[in-house]
C-alpha cells in the first residue's frame, strides 16, 4: 500500500495522550482496520506496589527512532498509515504510557505492524522508566532495591 500523502504522526508528550486523536489521525476511507496499542501504567512490578513511573528520554534520538520505527512500519507491513505517542515525566497509575495506533485495509497487517512497533519501540528507543515503590525506586530492567528490612532480618529464636 502506498504511503499516505498525511505524514505519520509521532511525538513524545509530556501531557497525557489522546488516544481518540491518534485514531482519528490514522483513520481513513480506504481502511477496513485500526489496530491499537495502549501501554498503561500498573500497580505492580516484580511483586511490589508500584505508586507511580517516571519516563525520560534523550529526546532527539528517541524521536529519530521513533520515525524509524514507522519506515520499517511501512516498508514490512500493507498499511495505511501509523500514529506513535509516548509520554515523558511523571506518570500515576492507569495513565497511558505509549499508545500505538496503525489502519490498514485488512487486519492482520494492522495487528501485525501494531506489534512490530511496540516491539521493537522497548528494544530499540532511549526512553527509561523509573519505577517507585514505598520503599525506594529502580530503573526498570535494573537491580531492584533491597528488600524492606523487616523481611532481611533474621527473628530471634524462642
Amino acid at each position: 500500500m502506498t504511503k499516505s500523502s498525511q505524514p505519520d504522526l509521532l511525538v513524545l508528550v509530556r501531557d497525557p495522550i489522546d488516544q481518540a486523536a491518534l485514531i482519528r489521525h490514522v483513520r481513513a476511507a480506504e481502511d477496513g482496520a485500526v489496530v491499537t496499542f495502549d501501554g498503561c501504567v500498573r500497580n505492580h512490578s516484580h511483586g511490589r506496589r508500584t505508586l507511580y513511573l517516571d519516563y525520560e528520554a534523550y529526546e532527539a534520538m528517541a524521536l529519530a527512532k521513533i520515525r524509524e520505527i514507522a519506515g520499517q512500519i511501512h516498508e514490512k507491513f500493507s498499511i495505511h498509515q501509523v500514529a506513535i505517542a509516548h509520554r515523558l515525566g511523571r506518570l500515576e497509575i492507569g495513565e497511558t504510557s505509549v499508545f500505538i495506533a496503525v489502519s490498514s485495509a485488512h487486519r492482520p497487517a494492522a495487528f501485525d505492524a501494531c506489534r512490530f512497533a511496540i516491539d521493537t519501540l522497548k528494544r530499540t528507543v532511549p526512553i527509561w522508566k523509573k519505577e517507585y515503590f514505598e520503599d525506594g525506586a529502580v530503573w526498570a530492567d535494573g537491580e531492584m532495591p533491597p528488600a524492606p528490612l523487616e523481611t532481611r532480618v533474621a527473628k530471634p529464636a524462642s
